[in-house]
């Protein structure tokens, strides 16, 4: 009779410990999966300030940086209809070498608004990432998205 006890308590305690594992794995995959809340989805939020790094720095101290040239060629025209389309132009050139699909560059404070050059629909931006800098009188926004 104490055998058959001693069998009920090994089983009991087997499917007791059998009980507690499959709960711990239950939890362990639980704490496992992804939560559909967080987005895999890469935005490049930097590019704006990466741009504009680039065209407001010098490589060495002989050179002129990009905004300081187009600024010199609206100042010299005295931000003429000529002197805008001049600028527009380098600035298509000199965006499009960094093969940016969709931006808008504008300058905002004595052209006020103007935009100077722009590649895509910004109405149907999503995400946008905005770089502005100054130059002079002149201030220029760059957005990508």
């Amino acid at each position: 009779m104490l055998d058959d006890k001693g069998y009920f308590y090994i089983i009991d305690a087997i499917l007791a410990v059998m009980l507690l594992l499959m709960v711990f794995l239950v939890i362990n995959a639980t704490i496992s999966i992804p939560s559909p809340d967080y987005s895999y989805e890469i935005h490049d939020f930097k590019t704006a300030q990466d741009i504009m790094e680039i065209l407001s720095g010098k490589v060495n101290f002989t050179d002129q940086t990009f905004l300081a040239e187009i600024s010199q060629v609206l100042q010299k025209g005295e931000n003429s209809k000529e002197s805008v389309r001049e600028v527009s132009k380098l600035c298509k050139e000199k965006l499009g070498s960094y093969g940016l699909k969709n931006y808008k560059f504008s300058e905002n404070n004595v052209l006020k608004g103007k935009v100077l050059a722009s590649s895509g629909d910004y109405s149907k931006a999503g995400d946008v990432s905005v770089a502005t800098r100054n130059y002079g009188d002149y201030s220029y926004s760059l957005s990508t998205w």
